[in-house]
């Protein structure tokens, strides 16, 4: 190999190298900047479970039954990666004097902030512990 291409060879090695470190050292940090990144606890799950239910629901007023888990870390499906995820049941209405019936959704958080309902999350929400949630009861359009 002669001079030129021993020192194009050798670029590459260290293009090569300082990719592979950047891709493997590198990690992103959330708003805050604490590091946890697309895993960052969701300590407003509150709240914006109650600002995602008024788009969600056609009718989210005199939702009934509501109740909520506490945030786990957990991977939503096979094909997906780990998670900040809870969820969620309630009885919402289907006209105004009907009621649909109890439902179950679970709802998937990225770097801290809502992300997606999962309509069917049987598997997900097994054996979660609910506690009542009174302020989706009271929410208003």
């Amino acid at each position: 190999m002669n001079g030129g291409g021993r020192r194009r060879h050798v670029g590459l090695i260290i293009v090569a190298l300082a990719l592979s470190a950047c891709a493997g050292g590198h990690h992103r940090t959330d708003e805050a900047g604490n590091g946890e990144g697309v895993n960052a606890y969701p300590t407003n799950y509150k709240t914006d479970i109650l600002a995602a239910m008024r788009v969600y629901l056609g009718d989210p007023t005199a939702i009934r039954d509501a109740s909520i888990s506490e945030p786990v870390l957990k991977p939503a499906s096979l094909t997906m990666p780990s998670r900040y995820m809870l969820c969620l049941r309630f009885n919402p209405k289907k006209t105004a004097t009907v009621y649909e019936g109890m439902r179950e959704v679970a709802a998937v958080f990225v770097a801290g902030r809502f992300d997606q309902f999962v309509e069917t999350p049987k598997e997900l929400c097994a054996g979660v512990t609910y506690a009542p949630f009174p302020e989706l009861e009271k929410l208003s359009r």
